[in-house]
């Protein structure tokens, strides 16, 4: 349990319940049976919600999250339908997409599930040869979770072909990681956005995201547990140390950092799903690996949802039984963003003057996605604050 006072604890105990209630209500409203898929987003429009697209990525996510729960549960979110009937439906098409990120959450899930399928996962993740081709970090941690999440049966030799590329994407100095590994060539990006350069290369190569930091962590810690790997523990735990270091002031897990220095760019937005499950899922994980304590920055980060001190009220809305999205800054926020990336370029500690003065963080995005939902529940299989 928590080290806090005994209705501290109880607090804290009764939020991550909540949560978890909230996502097994919220995956069943997002569910599209006909599809064997969910949605890619619920969004509030007036007084209704309206489903927008579908989700191959969120849905291996969902199942992610559900391969822990009861039978009850499965039944209510996806009704006639098992678990094993929607990874069916993700492994009959894994082979021919080309997006390493749903192979790999495709491959995780179904090994989470035990599915009988699973080596056709295992075998599209080895045809896309992750940590030998120029995929972005987020994409290699998932990687690397789906080969390591359970050593038996997988692909260990894989897995450390993974884990080395995913190493090279951690700067010494910083303690953090760059947005792809080393080596890594970006055959062509984006333009202008907004014409602050959003996206222009010069002026992004410095910039990564919370992202960038918890999906590696999470992965290096599953792979230390499966190999004993000193390494992978080293560098998750000197990550997540400075993601501690990094957390805002009421608990907020900003958005934006600086590699070359380890400071922070531009802090919003602040998402709900980095609050009450990526950051705890990865703490855990490692926590979980090398016994070392993170529940007070993740009890930090769970009191922000309750109460974010840029907005009055919670995002945790009680009349929809929803968790919105994230609180942003009013304004285009590719063009903040653009403009924090370069004045950043231009000198480490230079940022955009004015900002919180002209674009304040005061709107909230009501919206939700599948995948947020999925990791309340792989980060609070049970709802406990465990150690």
């Amino acid at each position: 349990m928590i080290q806090a006072s005994p209705s501290e604890a109880q607090s804290v105990s009764e939020l991550v319940q909540r949560l978890r209630a909230l996502a097994v209500q919220t995956l069943a409203r997002m569910y599209l049976p006909d599809q064997q898929l969910f949605a890619f987003r619920l969004r509030k429009s007036g007084p209704d919600e309206v489903l927008e697209g579908v989700s191959p990525r969120y849905t291996a996510t969902a199942l992610i999250g559900l391969a822990g729960e009861d039978a009850s549960v499965v039944k209510e979110v996806l009704g006639g339908h098992s678990l094993d009937d929607v990874c069916s439906n993700l492994l009959d098409h894994v082979e021919q997409t080309d997006d390493v990120g749903e192979v790999a959450l495709t491959t995780w899930s179904a090994r989470m599930l035990h599915h009988t399928r699973e080596s056709v996962g295992l075998k599209a993740l080895r045809a896309a040869q992750p940590g030998q081709r120029p995929y972005c970090t987020v994409e290699l941690a998932w990687a690397l979770t789906a080969l390591a999440i359970d050593e038996s049966g997988g692909d260990m030799a894989q897995a450390e072909t993974v884990a080395q590329s995913l190493l090279t994407a951690f700067q010494e100095e910083s303690c953090l990681f760059r947005r792809w590994p080393e080596g890594s060539v970006v055959a062509k990006l984006p333009e202008f956005v907004n014409g602050l350069g959003d996206r222009l290369p010069g002026l992004r190569t410095h910039v990564s995201c919370f992202a960038d930091f918890v999906y590696p962590v999470q992965a290096l810690s599953y792979y230390h547990k499966a190999t004993g790997d000193a390494r992978a523990a080293e560098v998750a735990t000197r990550c997540a140390e400075r993601m501690c270091q990094l957390q805002g002031p009421e608990g907020q897990w900003w958005w934006h950092f600086d590699i070359r220095t380890g400071r922070v760019i531009e802090r919003y937005p602040v998402y709900s799903v980095h609050q009450d499950s990526m950051a705890p899922m990865a703490l855990l994980a490692l926590t979980d690996a090398t016994g070392r304590d993170y529940l007070p920055a993740i009890e930090k980060g769970l009191r922000w949802l309750q109460n974010p001190p840029e907005k009055t009220g919670s995002l945790i809305d009680s009349e929809r039984n929803l968790i919105w999205r994230k609180v942003a800054r009013r304004g285009p926020g590719k063009m903040i963003r653009g403009m924090q990336a370069a004045a950043s370029c231009l000198h480490p500690r230079m940022r955009a003057p004015g900002v919180d003065t002209f674009f304040p963080p005061v709107c909230v995005d009501y919206e939700t996605r599948p995948y947020h939902m999925g990791w309340i529940l792989h980060a609070w299989p049970s709802g406990e604050m465990r150690r």
